[in-house]
């Protein structure tokens, strides 16, 4: 693990193989190891990938409170300070927020961006998620979980100043409602949604191919060609 401090945290990064630039961002709770079979299909295909562990995860230190706009400004500045000239992006879940808010508010910063089960607020997660989760905050008070019940708070019509293309992936039983994600979809410019058939908020991405050949033929079909 490499380690960078940006926006006053230390991140701790992984970093494999040569090639064009592709940042991994997980979601809450997880780590950069979620990441580990599509990391090695990216790095065969010929690209290096970027994967850091979020603020407060993995091997971070942990955290009194967490806010998206802190995570997106984290990952601005890591992006400055490894000088990567408009790298191409994918988050899940925490991470596909996070690249969202990155481009609202660094516009450019990014040149293609995949966002797998994102939302804009938490009203657009499942209901019984919602109630599940805020039954555990009540006991264990985790501002991770605070984190999920109380943010994002992105007005839809913003997104409309998002250039970049963006495919956005869903799986057929995710926690994110289809409304939620069909109101992204319609404010962003230039968008595809996919919803894996099947699979729920995280099974096509950890432990499965079949997010890394989605995102290769997304970094394929505008453009970002790797090394091979």
């Amino acid at each position: 693990m490499n380690v960078v401090t940006v926006n006053g945290v230390t991140l701790h990064y992984a970093v494999r193989g040569e090639g064009r630039p592709v940042i991994l961002v997980h979601g809450n709770g997880e780590d950069h190891h979620l990441f580990d079979i599509l990391t090695g299909q990216l790095t065969e295909a010929g690209y290096k990938v970027y994967a850091p562990d979020s603020r407060g995860h993995g091997m971070n230190e942990r955290l009194s409170e967490y806010h998206y706009a802190d995570m997106a400004e984290d990952i601005y500045q890591f992006i400055k300070a490894l000088n990567l000239e408009k790298p191409a992006y994918y988050g899940h879940s925490d991470g596909g927020i996070t690249g969202l808010l990155l481009e609202l508010n660094h516009p450019g910063t990014l040149c293609l961006m995949a966002a797998s089960g994102a939302n804009l607020h938490p009203e657009g997660l499942q209901p019984s998620f919602l109630k599940e989760f805020s039954d555990i905050y009540e006991q264990k008070h985790n501002p991770l979980i605070k984190l999920m019940l109380t943010e994002p708070d992105i007005d839809p019509e913003t997104l409309s100043s998002i250039k970049i293309p963006v495919l956005l992936t869903t799986g057929e039983h995710d926690l994110v409602l289809d409304s939620e994600t069909q109101r992204i979809a319609d404010n962003l410019p230039d968008t595809e949604w996919i919803t894996v058939t099947g699979e729920d908020h995280g099974s096509y991405i950890e432990g499965s191919e079949i997010m890394g050949n989605l995102l290769l033929d997304f970094l394929r079909e505008h453009g970002y060609f790797s090394s091979k």
